[in-house]
């Protein structure tokens, strides 16, 4: 790999990307830090709630998709979250075993399992949604008008292309029930 001499860099007319002088684009390092640093942020807000339950991450991400998709099956949540179903097996186990979550036998029989959170679930995704939405309203506010929009199109772009119209279904389904 060449090193790069910042002497050198340029912007492509019109395209926004750095280039060096032979017209190689230079990683966004700044961005993928502010990244870092974004996420950081967002999930630490959470991150201390779950923490005083004994809960992490992983039950945070479980407790969000089946309070916005009651009735999940554990296969799909499995489809969502990209994960192993030894992984996803003993936090839904301790998410169950605590009270948040619970699992019914699906219409399909006894093996489909779906999901639903109970009260106190439904409580605790209501509380860490809030904790996340006001930094979100923070930063789009600091961030001035058409600043929503602006982000959403950014982030659906960060999506794998053969991924993003899945996502936008889901996302669509939870956000069409009452």
């Amino acid at each position: 790999m060449a090193d790069v001499n910042v002497s050198t860099l340029s912007h492509s007319p019109g395209s926004g990307r750095k280039t060096d002088a032979s017209g190689e684009a230079i990683p966004a390092v700044e961005l993928i830090e502010l990244l870092f640093f974004a996420y950081r942020d967002f999930v630490g807000d959470a991150d201390e709630l779950l923490f005083d339950l004994g809960f992490g991450r992983a039950h945070h991400r479980v407790v969000h998709f089946v309070s916005r998709h009651p009735g999940m099956r554990v296969a799909d949540l499995l489809a969502v979250l990209k994960i192993t179903k030894q992984s996803l097996g003993r936090v839904l186990r301790e998410l169950v075993d605590n009270g948040y979550v619970e699992q019914l036998a699906g219409a399909a029989g006894r093996r489909e399992r779906l999901l639903h959170v109970t009260a106190k679930g439904e409580e605790l995704a209501r509380q860490l949604v809030a904790l996340q939405t006001r930094r979100f309203a923070r930063a789009l506010n600091e961030c001035g008008p058409g600043a929503r929009e602006a982000a959403r199109v950014f982030l659906a772009s960060m999506i794998d292309p053969e991924s993003r119209a899945e996502v936008e279904r889901l996302i669509a389904r939870a956000n069409a029930k009452p």
